[in-house]
């Protein structure tokens, strides 16, 4: 396949994917009705549904605007041979691999951040800030967007100067080194996360002894689920929307249950919050989606071992030289069709997963409890309770709130 031939093929999957979401987003605004529906009565009041449609219209003109300029400015510079020019600098600067591949995307993300910049501005201060979600303040802001920097430099960086030192000395084999070095990074992130990047960015306390603890510690020598560490994050610094997660595994595993849950919910519901967040970790969701992860990884590595090096590739972006940078970038735009297949199943196994999850917290705990947690969550975050069947098809990793009522009753 010629250079031109690919370069047209990058070009059509971008373009594809653009319009393929465009049109799946339509067909979700679609559902949007002025009306209350029948079925969210007993949800929704006509004033709060009224804030939950004007919500959703705000983000969807907002996201297809976003989305729209992010595709202009991609194919602009794909067309005027940016990711060329760039790479010529970065070699006229250094002869090392690794540190033309740390250049290379470094620019690419810093130029990244800076486009995005004024959407996540906007989004947070404006749109999040007119429903009364927001609760970020400037200086949290711009102290989240440093982090987010610092640590993608640090840790992002340090895992692609890894690969690319594995390439230059195992070439074809690199990938199985890549392979154990993200998997380890994975299962590292699963049980560290919340005591070593959370803190960065919010701070957890361990859930005073009251009543709320002594119901939780009952529930969990109900079941045989060992739970030593329930935390509660101070979520409202940021939002007023609630949530609770589960986090670890084995003796590292801990529940976060934000502020805001605590301050929405009675004891019951929180109780049955933790008993669907528990079932995930009793039915081994946990272990199986890592297990998933790291397999989805391996697939991709091997496959990027196997055009890593092809001149077609490096010349279809105007660069005559193979090097590993421009490999994986276009690599990584031809890969979308793959991911976007293997997305579908992990989406389709993530809401399996919520349905069984509801069941054990159901089973286990009280049905009724969890489906007045989940109708007082999603009405406060104003979701999207009518979403078209294949928007949730392809995007949701949760099933719709009234989907799970149904199963739960």
């Amino acid at each position: 396949m010629n250079p031109q031939t690919i370069f047209y093929i990058i070009v059509g999957i971008l373009v594809f994917q653009y319009l393929f979401d465009l049109f799946l987003d339509f067909l979700n605004h679609s559902r949007w009705t002025e009306e209350l529906p029948e079925e969210l009565k007993d949800i929704y009041d006509e004033e709060k549904y009224k804030k939950h449609i004007e919500y959703k219209k705000a983000n969807f003109w907002f996201d297809i605007f976003s989305d729209t300029i992010s595709l202009v400015i991609l194919l602009v510079v794909l067309f005027a041979g940016g990711f060329a020019w760039l790479n010529d600098w970065v070699i006229s600067i250094t002869q090392s691999p690794v540190l033309q591949a740390l250049l290379f995307f470094g620019v690419i993300g810093f130029a990244s951040s800076l486009i995005s910049l004024p959407f996540s501005i906007y989004g947070t201060f404006v749109i999040e800030e007119r429903f009364s979600f927001n609760k970020t303040t400037p200086k949290t802001f711009i102290l989240d967007l440093l982090k987010s920097l610092l640590l993608g430099a640090v840790i992002g960086g340090g895992i692609l100067a890894l690969i690319v030192w594995f390439y230059t000395l195992a070439e074809d084999n690199f990938w199985l080194y890549a392979w154990a070095l993200t998997s380890a990074f994975m299962i590292f992130m699963l049980m560290f996360y919340t005591t070593l990047i959370l803190p960065l960015f919010n701070k957890q306390t361990p859930l005073e002894n009251g009543e709320l603890r002594n119901a939780i510690e009952e529930y969990s020598k109900k079941v045989n689920f060992k739970l030593d560490n329930i935390f509660v994050m101070d979520g409202s610094k940021r939002s007023t929307k609630a949530n609770a997660f589960f986090s670890g595994l084995g003796s590292k595993k801990r529940i976060v249950l934000y502020d805001t849950l605590i301050n929405d919910l009675s004891k019951k519901q929180i109780v049955a919050v933790l008993a669907h967040e528990a079932g995930h970790n009793k039915l081994k969701h946990t272990l199986w989606s890592a297990v998933m992860g790291i397999a989805q990884t391996g697939i991709m590595f091997y496959l990027f071992s196997l055009f890593v090096s092809s001149p077609a590739l490096s010349k279809a972006l105007g660069v005559d030289e193979p090097n590993f940078h421009i490999g994986l970038l276009v690599f990584g735009m031809l890969y979308t069709p793959v991911s976007f297949v293997l997305g579908i199943l992990m989406g389709y196994v993530s809401r399996r997963n919520e349905y069984a999850a509801d069941a054990f917290a159901a089973k286990t705990s009280d049905a009724k409890a969890l489906g007045d947690a989940l109708k007082t969550i999603s009405v406060k975050s104003l979701s999207n309770l009518t979403p078209h069947p294949w928007y949730v098809f392809f995007h949701y990793s949760h099933p719709p709130l009234l989907s799970r009522l149904k199963a739960l009753g």
